[in-house]
């Protein structure tokens, strides 16, 4: 959380003091586009390293909000929701990985529409861009079973759903398959909002690359029972930053 706040800072420091030395022929020089599409990779504070996936597309508007341009924002996110008592372990004979007491994987689709504000804009070859973005939409919560295979005697394996009741640490000798269960899944809808503002920092006409770095509250209409000896929530907060590539016309 504290390196996001940084990266913001910094940012933010680097654009006003590019904003203080524009001169009037700069701002006659704005770049100027009408759409963006990009992909991204994005990280929070309620995921790993590698937190989901991002799209996301701007489009312009018409009417100026207070003086400054302002584009239609349009994203799908799809992330991965860990619990923060998530800790690898080993086990005693093989070595093998897994996380003790993890019952569902909690992933989480958000399709998101709001508006997306040009704070700061960028000459056509140099400069960072700052927009502000508020967006909200639905979260589609799906719980996928955590699998763990199961030792019951010598020379016999199983794959099981992990077991709060049946499974201590004693007979589970490794991680089951990511992909095993997907069809047992179960749904669990939500609202999501965010506010963030978003850094362009490529050096192409075309090209974009940039951050978007912000904060997201989530709500479910239930628990999402991702350890069952844990306390689990239906409400969740989030610091996020997101790395974006794409391209404006």
């Amino acid at each position: 959380m504290n390196r996001v706040r940084i990266i913001f800072i910094f940012l933010c420091l680097m654009a006003a003091g590019r904003a203080k030395a524009q001169t009037p022929n700069q701002d006659a020089d704005e770049e100027r586009y009408n759409s963006v599409t990009t992909y991204g990779i994005t990280t929070n504070t309620n995921s790993g390293i590698l937190g989901g996936f991002v799209f996301r597309q701007s489009k312009v508007l018409p009417n100026l909000f207070k003086g400054k341009r302002q584009f239609r924002y349009l994203a799908v996110e799809v992330v991965n929701v860990k619990h923060p008592k998530e800790v690898q372990s080993q086990t005693q004979f093989t070595g093998a990985r897994f996380i003790f007491g993890k019952q569902n994987y909690f992933f989480v689709i958000r399709p998101q529409y709001g508006r997306e504000i040009a704070l700061f804009t960028r000459t056509a070859d140099e400069g960072i861009a700052i927009n502000g973005i508020l967006a909200a939409g639905p979260s589609l919560g799906l719980l996928k079973p955590y699998y763990v295979q199961v030792q019951s005697r010598p020379g016999q394996v199983r794959t099981e759903q992990y077991d709060p009741a049946k499974h201590d640490q004693s007979v589970i000798i490794g991680a089951g398959s990511f992909f095993q269960g997907f069809e047992k899944s179960k749904i669990n809808l939500g609202a999501n909002i965010k506010a963030a503002v978003s850094f362009e920092l490529s050096a192409f006409r075309n090209n974009m690359t940039g951050l978007e770095i912000g904060f997201l509250a989530e709500a479910f209409t239930k628990e999402a029972v991702i350890m069952p000896f844990a306390t689990n929530r239906s409400v969740f907060t989030s610091g996020y930053l997101t790395l974006y590539f794409g391209n404006k016309k």
